[in-house]
């Protein structure tokens, strides 16, 4: 048998040191003893440290911390090209524990024969269903009914009298697996659905009852809400900005579920402050986390959640599995499932890394 060393990221632990989530997904690890590891505890938190919140979203990864794994598994941290500034003759696989990969550099971990895999089926219905949630409780104007609850001044109901969502215009933003089940979800409504997609088909958007539009503006100009559920590029950072806002009714609301970078927050910030649009749902953040003084958090008409809503203990559980089976199959020799640089596995860097742990495979 040959040892393979994993290390977590210390954002996996909990003041006391402890695993936060409770669930680290070591069972598809039973058995095989030649897996051990340990955590990054210079990145987790400390007794009494208020300031950990504000470095939670700007951890690194440095190349201390990869000089002895085999394997790295992290949720948070960056994954810069200094990371490999020694090299990384001995990292063969880094796991992702979500779906995003914006924070790694996948070419420098190509160069240095690295293979990154991710949990990408994992928050399919977990993100439509948080989506959903934000669409109905803006909707029913949900905040301003429960301050009015517990104001106990109920003279004014009328001023907080929501609206049903059968026969108003939802604008999707991307189509993905998780658009696919935002709309699935939606269908009871009798919503219209408008789809903007570069890339889908007609034949797609017919399938799913839906109206396929190449015009992001026709999109924004048309929608009750606009939720955004494309993935992070070039091409698609900041693509709502202060012109975009201002194509939206003033009745309509943004859903965000995707990346803060999609929207120019101060953009927003002013389209809300000025009424200009009805409101938004955010569970991200242009910059993370978002700071107690941020003009966000002092609005109401704004539904604000930590970058965590799609997050349950069932998603929690499916990523550390899937995670778990990433690395028992990188510690015998098989390429694990979801790589997303798979331009790796052609390298002879990467496949002869691999291949050292050959030996400890069961069957």
């Amino acid at each position: 048998m040959r040892n393979f060393h994993l290390k977590y990221s210390g954002d996996f632990l909990n003041e006391q040191g402890e695993v936060a989530s409770g669930y680290l997904g070591s069972q598809p690890l039973d058995g095989a003893d030649f897996i051990d590891y340990d955590f990054l505890t210079d990145q987790a938190p400390t007794p009494g440290d208020t300031s950990y919140s504000d470095r939670l979203y700007n951890l690194q990864i440095e190349s201390r911390h990869i000089a002895d794994a085999d394997g790295l598994v992290l949720i948070r941290p960056y994954i810069r090209a200094s990371a490999f500034a020694d090299g990384a003759d001995r990292l063969v696989v880094i796991g992702r524990a979500g779906v995003g990969t914006d924070k790694i550099d996948l070419d420098a971990c190509t160069q240095h024969d690295v293979a990154v895999f991710n949990a990408p089926g994992t928050l399919i219905h977990s993100t439509a269903s948080a989506t959903m949630l934000f669409i109905l409780a803006l909707a029913k104007k949900l905040p301003a009914q429960e301050r009015m609850a517990r104001s106990g001044c109920w003279n004014d109901q009328s001023a907080v009298t929501g609206d049903d969502l059968t026969g108003k215009t939802l604008g999707v933003v991307g189509l993905g697996r998780i658009s696919t089940e935002l709309i699935r979800l939606l269908k009871p409504f009798e919503m219209r659905v408008i789809l903007y997609s570069r890339h889908a088909e007609p034949e797609q958007a017919k399938a799913l009852g839906v109206t396929l539009t190449r015009d992001l503006n026709e999109l924004l100009r048309e929608s009750d809400f606009v939720t955004l559920l494309c993935q992070l590029n070039d091409r698609t950072r900041g693509m709502i900005g202060e012109r975009e806002l201002g194509l939206m009714k003033p009745t309509a609301y943004l859903v965000n579920t995707g990346r803060g970078e999609l929207v120019h927050q101060d953009a927003l910030v002013n389209a809300l402050q000025e009424k200009r649009i009805a409101g938004a749902g955010l569970d991200v953040f242009q910059h993370e986390p978002l700071a107690a003084d941020d003009p966000l958090a002092h609005l109401d008409n704004v539904i604000l959640t930590p970058h965590w809503l799609p997050t349950t203990h069932k998603v929690v559980q499916d990523v550390m599995d899937t995670m778990s089976r990433g690395i028992l199959h990188a510690a015998c020799g098989i390429v694990p499932e979801n790589i997303v640089n798979t331009a790796v596995l052609d390298r002879p860097g990467f496949q002869a890394k691999l291949a050292r742990f050959a030996m400890n495979r069961m069957d």
